[in-house]
């Protein structure tokens, strides 16, 4: 599974996530949906600006954790 990191990068930048949201452009709403993982999906165009702006890379916000649950049949 992906795991948003978000958070932490914020905390080294010691930004707070409504300056981040004002600097990319993006609601503050649908900003703090992607920092709490309640998102599905998340646009490149919106990864860029938020990488951008903290000068980070898009590894340092999204992680891969292995997941538990085995995989169903044929999703590979």
């Amino acid at each position: 599974m992906i795991v948003i990191r978000l958070d932490r990068v914020l905390a080294d930048r010691k930004m707070k996530l409504n300056q981040l949201a004002e600097l990319v452009g993006i609601s503050n709403v649908n900003l703090s949906y992607l920092k709490t993982g309640k998102v599905r999906a998340v646009r490149f165009s919106t990864l860029d600006a938020i990488c951008h702006v903290l000068h980070c890379q898009p590894g340092d916000i999204l992680e891969y954790v292995e997941d538990d649950t085995p995989a169903a049949p044929g999703a590979d």
